[in-house]
């Protein structure tokens, strides 16, 4: 039997209602929707549909995407928003990421270990979750890298796994860089990133 009940405008692709409060969605099944589908994560087995991004995401996205491609070198390789499966439970579509070269070029999904870098950039529909809820994600799931890019200005924050380990045993994020002018780094590789070139 489907996961997903038939298309029927206004909500057309919308989860099972009954699944969705059973929260039993798995990650397997994210992976095999319609390709016009609109985009979804998975948290804590429940489906939540993404928010339509903003001109101003969307240019600060591609901006950094195109710096990263052409700074990155050859084993590391610049996308957007593809998923990740963090575990079966939980999957996410970072705005920008680095993975590895070696990933094959028809692969709509990653596993963490092939992530470097995840980034998101925050919206006001997104704060919460960007700022608190993924990073703890990420990390857990053994991203070595996080940005966080707010706007507004821009203004980026550059976290790496650290040896603080949270209340569950899990390592945290420690905060490397920050700044709204130049971010310098050493990983994941040699960074010195002018702000003003990924702000529209």
């Amino acid at each position: 039997m489907s996961a997903w009940p038939n298309p029927t405008p206004p909500d057309r692709w919308r989860p099972d209602p009954a699944r969705q409060q059973r929260a039993d969605y798995q990650v397997a099944d994210l992976q095999n929707l319609p390709d016009d589908c609109p985009r979804v994560e998975l948290v804590d087995e429940a489906v939540r549909v993404m928010p339509f991004p903003t001109l101003g995401h969307q240019d600060i996205s591609g901006l950094l995407w195109r710096w990263l491609r052409s700074h990155a070198p050859a084993e590391i390789r610049a996308t957007q928003a593809v998923a990740v499966e963090l575990d079966d439970h939980t999957s996410r579509r970072p705005d920008v990421l680095l993975c590895r070269a070696d990933v094959l070029s028809d692969r709509s999904w990653l596993r963490p270990h092939e992530v470097v870098l995840a980034v998101e950039i925050v919206s006001p529909g997104t704060r919460r979750v960007d700022r608190f809820a993924k990073p703890g994600e990420y990390a857990a799931a053994g991203i070595p890298f996080y940005w966080r890019i707010e706007q507004d200005p821009v203004h980026v924050y550059a976290y790496r796994i650290g040896d603080r380990v949270g209340p569950g045993g899990e390592r945290q994020y420690e905060l490397v860089a920050d700044g709204t002018d130049v971010i310098e780094l050493t990983e994941p590789f040699e960074i010195k990133l002018p702000v003003a070139e990924i702000t529209p």
